[in-house]
């Protein structure tokens, strides 16, 4: 029989959690909803052509962002282009050639240390072995800093795309007489094609809007630059100094900046999920 104060009881406390899960799920939406608004009434109004066609102003003058939104595309072009093959062949490895090796343990170990390291941690290594020995700022710190960052998250969608890889896919191509690496490089990699992509996107996301690794690295450059080994403007940098200055039309602009970033890394988030809702079908 069923013991019907047990089932009372059991019934309440899955209620109470519910009703938990619920308020949390509610309470986070609200500050999400409340951020965004505060983006979309604060950076819509600066929004204009000049914008996208000017450069950094001094104080009290009219300019736009140009040089700045130059500068983040340059960074984040050359962070991935040099953490993702570093990233894709490391996740490779440790998919399909040490997948029960300790180095593959240690590597995971440390990748996972990576994922959660402050970003600012990054940026004063990235000091310490490039910007102090070169003796200035430049893009390419900047760049090798972001790319640390990118590795990481790339790392670990590979590893995990490649091993949802089914085995009888590998061994029907080796019983057709294929090498080690043509099995990876036509069946692996085109099985984890798609998930593999949202990784590197996913990377896209985090790096575009670090600020505190680009304070230590590239600096900062209120004029039009694309010397990577000087310092390079950057659009997360010009935010964090104009939201900090006094001068009203710089602190437009910063709302204007940080409405960009943010529709930048929401069309790359919901770019990744359609990736992935296609990958499951």
């Amino acid at each position: 029989m069923i013991d019907n104060a047990l089932y009372r009881r059991r019934k309440l406390r899955n209620r109470f959690h519910m009703m938990m899960s619920l308020a949390t799920a509610v309470f986070g939406l609200v500050w999400l909803v409340l951020i965004l608004a505060m983006l979309l009434v604060k950076g819509i109004g600066g929004l204009n052509l000049a914008v996208f066609t000017q450069m950094t102003p001094p104080p009290s003058a009219s300019g736009g962002l140009l040089n700045a939104i130059a500068g983040s595309l340059i960074l984040t072009f050359l962070g991935v282009i040099i953490g993702t093959p570093v990233a894709v062949l490391a996740g490779t490895y440790m998919a399909e050639y040490g997948r029960y090796s300790k180095l593959t343990n240690v590597v995971r170990f440390i990748n996972d240390i990576l994922l959660s390291a402050p970003s600012i941690v990054i940026g004063l290594f990235v000091y310490s072995i490039m910007v102090r020995p070169m003796g200035n700022f430049s893009g390419i710190a900047g760049a090798v800093a972001l790319a640390i960052l990118v590795v990481p998250v790339v790392v670990r969608t590979t590893e995990d795309m490649l091993l949802l890889v089914p085995n009888q896919m590998r061994e029907a191509a080796a019983a057709l007489g294929a090498p080690r690496w043509t099995v990876i490089r036509y069946v692996g990699y085109r099985a984890a094609k798609t998930g593999i992509i949202t990784g590197i996107l996913l990377a896209i996301a985090r790096i575009s809007g670090e600020t505190a690794p680009l304070l230590f690295t590239a600096l900062n450059n209120q004029f039009w630059s694309t010397n990577i080994f000087a310092p390079m403007p950057s659009l997360p940098v010009v935010i964090f100094q104009f939201a900090l200055s006094p001068y009203e039309d710089w602190q437009r602009l910063a709302w204007t900046g940080a409405l960009l970033i943010t529709v930048a890394v929401l069309t790359l988030s919901v770019l990744a999920r359609v990736l992935v809702s296609k990958e499951a079908k």
